[in-house]
């Protein structure tokens, strides 16, 4: 059984501003006059988790991995709905320390899953989804390649990525989407919000991968690009989901930073924790990948493009707890990608780094929607 990296063990990110570092977004207990300040207050946050509880008592209950798994998912659910009784309460001194946060939350839904012996309740969905992603990648790859203006491409990236984290099952609505036979690829990408997003960087993203002030130069986006030196050599990718999310967004991401010089990688859940891509199942998955892509066979073949565990056991991450060979991995990194709500939103969203951030993710709850001031299915694009 993989295990998260110890505490003792855990290091920093490197490019991590940790002065007043506080890895949670949002308040999850901000007191009474939440409503009158108009964010979600205690009861609404810990609703957000009660309703996650019935996807998690299906995955655990068909699990074949484990013996009477059908009774051990109705005391999983029995269990954990007791526990957020006792937060919502404020009865959690034998919890945890301190107030709820979200990272408290995922590790207590976790925990109370691993107790009763499912460790990968969701194994079988993540590889069947990969296997579907795998069957349109070409597809997508070649689209992606078709678009030669340097921002089309990259705009059409980050849609790709924002399409492909509406694969969580962790989120009570993206969870039904998948259910309901909603939540293809293409269908979400052409239905994402159009821009401006409710975090809406991507102007300056641009303006930063393309190299400048387009209009300065009118024989084409690529020639101009080209003579540009690309602005990254080396970055780090924290990968969200299995299936469309790693498969369909982040990879043609990464392919296309290795196409311009970059070195990339992908920094990957040491543990499984909800349909989380692990860093053991994205080792096979490149490899996959590359038995019929030449360009990332190559960048795979010249170790510019690799996968990392980054010892997390969680869908959200502290990145003051990554594992020493995240943070080896990292070292030397100009460009650093936080990708999915629990990793670039519900967590690390006002982070701040010594070098350039992008953070992509989709809006998969009413309550983060209010506070971002948008709406669900919005999507986040901060970048600087």
């Amino acid at each position: 059984m993989a295990t998260p990296t110890p505490a003792a063990a855990a290091v920093p990110l490197p490019q991590l501003v940790t002065d007043g570092y506080r890895a949670t977004t949002f308040e999850y207990d901000p007191g009474p006059d939440a409503e009158a300040r108009g964010i979600p207050g205690k009861r609404e946050w810990i609703e957000v988790f009660r309703a996650s509880v019935p996807e998690f008592r299906k995955r655990a209950a068909s699990d074949p991995r484990v013996a009477d798994a059908a009774s051990l998912a109705d005391a999983f659910a029995a269990a954990f709905d007791e526990t957020l009784n006792a937060i919502l309460r404020g009865d959690h001194a034998g919890l945890f320390d301190g107030e709820p946060t979200v990272l408290k939350l995922c590790a207590l839904r976790d925990a109370a899953l691993r107790e009763r012996g499912f460790e990968d309740c969701f194994a079988d969905v993540k590889a069947e989804e990969n296997d579907a992603a795998l069957v349109v990648l070409p597809s997508v790859l070649a689209e992606i390649d078709g678009i030669l203006d340097a921002r089309d491409r990259l705009l059409a990236l980050v849609r790709g990525a924002f399409a492909g984290n509406v694969f969580d099952l962790g989120a009570a609505a993206s969870a039904k989407m998948h259910a309901d036979g909603d939540a293809g690829f293409h269908a979400t990408r052409a239905a994402l919000k159009p821009r401006p997003w409710c975090v809406d960087d991507f102007d300056a993203l641009a303006a930063k991968w393309v190299g400048g002030d387009e209009d300065e130069d009118k024989d084409g986006d690529e020639k101009t690009a080209a003579r540009r030196p690309f602005p990254y050599k080396k970055c780090v990718m924290f990968v969200d989901n299995a299936g469309a999310d790693v498969v369909l967004g982040m990879l043609p991401l990464a392919r296309e930073l290795t196409r311009r010089g970059c070195d990339v990688t992908l920094a990957a859940n040491e543990t499984p924790s909800i349909n989380d891509i692990t860093a053991r199942e994205l080792v096979p998955l490149i490899r996959r990948v590359a038995e019929f892509d030449p360009a990332t066979r190559a960048a795979v073949e010249e170790g510019r493009l690799r996968a990392v565990s980054s010892g997390s056991d969680l869908p959200v991450i502290d990145l003051t707890k990554i594992s020493p060979a995240a943070a080896t991995a990292a070292a030397g990194a100009d460009l650093i990608v936080l990708e999915g709500m629990g990793r670039a939103i519900e967590t690390n969203l006002n982070a701040r780094f010594t070098v350039d951030v992008l953070k992509l993710g989709m809006v998969k709850h009413p309550e983060v929607a209010t506070c971002l001031g948008g709406t669900l299915y919005d999507c986040v694009c901060k970048f600087g």
